[in-house]
């Protein structure tokens, strides 16, 4: 069965998001950060997540292997899995537009530093 598909747009304090697919299985999402914003420093304790930056430049911050952060400038056309645990954060060097593609753990972040004045979990 097929049937239309309901956008859910999101204001952020860094831009907006768009939900386009949602079910019990996938989420499938367009981040805009508008150029020199930045997502919160965050980790999912559940939520495991593929971006693809579409359009744009940033540098995506990352918990790489060693357990150390570590910044790498994504351009269009490149991707990055985030698996659940580890620490990461999206920098705005342009206006982008990301796809992310998730499980379905919408509500599953743990803030570890915020720019917005948003709460942060302690750890």
């Amino acid at each position: 069965m097929s049937s239309k598909q309901e956008i859910q747009k999101i204001n952020k304090p860094w831009g907006y998001e768009l939900i386009w697919a949602k079910t019990k299985d996938y989420v499938g999402k367009i981040l805009h950060i508008n150029k020199g914003h930045k997502l919160s420093l965050q980790y999912h304790k559940v939520k495991e997540e593929t971006i693809y930056l579409y359009s744009g430049k940033m540098t995506f911050v990352f918990e790489n292997e060693k357990g150390e952060l570590e910044g790498v400038n994504l351009q269009a056309g490149e991707a990055h899995h985030i698996s659940p645990g580890r620490k990461h954060r999206m920098i705005a060097i342009e206006d982008c537009e990301i796809f992310e593609v998730s499980t379905p753990h919408l509500d599953d972040v743990v803030r570890l530093e915020d720019g917005y004045g948003r709460g942060c979990s302690s750890v």
